[in-house]
């Protein structure tokens, strides 16, 4: 029988014959996920066979990332944060740059306050979800256009015991709030992709993850421009945006006209620009 050693090397090596940038790390992770493991406790089983269920288990999995899948389908959940996140096949896969954005937002909410905060394009909901997580006095309104999103995120917020504290709403932008409702922040991860642009992403994105998720338009902007006007009017406290790394000077103009003050950029962990918030200024 083969060692696991030997598996993770045989997979490795498949992997980045299929162009996956990372093989040997996400040849571990497809290992741990099977074996239930830490990835570091792989080591401690080197030497050790897998039993022929294990490998009945892996080869499915090492076959759709070998098609390029996105690997936190492939897992069927990503770490962000302080949280694991369920991440249903057909949603938005988290980006760790995302983080940016939650900070971005985090900053415009005090701890000890009741606030409502409406997450547009919510996806998985680990901006929303993050967020209602670090404020325990934060009510939630989620809102996507996509139902396979919203039941991701019903599981997420389950997962995280904060059911109680959002409110899953179908469609588009801020029409599902009722306008009786408070809103005090609204966020939001955008589309923000130039839409000649798609077609030069890796496989992972251009092939597999949603296209209402990424296209924002022929210069990428345009959610930002339906959604900023809509937040001036309902946002009570301001609003946070996740940006393209070459988008800040123009949804700063968009935040600024519409009556945003104090507008700031947030880097992501490569030093990209990433996000931006402004406060109210009506």
């Amino acid at each position: 029988m083969q060692s696991l050693r030997d598996i993770l090397l045989k997979t490795a090596a498949y992997l980045g014959k299929q162009g996956v940038d990372r093989p040997r790390f996400e040849a571990e992770q497809i290992l741990a996920k099977v074996l239930q493991l830490k990835r570091m406790e792989l080591y401690l089983r080197f030497d050790q066979p897998l039993a022929p269920a294990e490998l009945d288990a892996l080869r499915p999995l090492v076959a759709r990332r070998g098609r390029r899948e996105p690997l936190a389908w492939v897992l069927g959940d990503e770490g962000f944060g302080e949280h694991e996140f369920a991440v249903h096949k057909g949603v938005l896969c988290p980006r760790q740059d995302t983080w940016a954005l939650v900070e971005a937002a985090l900053a415009l909410l005090p701890v000890d306050e009741d606030l409502f905060v409406a997450d547009i394009g919510t996806g998985t909901g680990i901006v929303g979800l993050s967020i209602a997580a670090a404020r325990p006095r934060v009510k939630l309104y989620a809102i996507d256009l996509s139902a396979e999103a919203l039941a991701n995120t019903k599981e997420n917020a389950r997962r995280l015991g904060l059911e109680a504290r959002v409110a899953l709403l179908h469609g588009s932008l801020l029409d599902p709030v009722p306008a009786a409702r408070p809103i005090d922040l609204v966020v939001s991860n955008p589309p923000y992709i130039r839409r000649g642009d798609l077609a030069g992403l890796d496989p992972e994105v251009r092939d597999w993850e949603p296209i209402l998720a990424l296209d924002g338009g022929p210069d990428g902007l345009d959610v930002y421009r339906a959604l900023i006007p809509q937040a001036a009017k309902r946002a009570r406290r301001g609003l946070a945006l996740e940006i393209g790394h070459d988008q800040a000077a123009d949804v700063t103009v968009l935040m600024s006209q519409a009556g945003f003050v104090d507008v700031t950029l947030r880097k992501d962990m490569a030093g990209r620009d990433r996000a931006l918030a402004g406060r109210q200024g009506g």
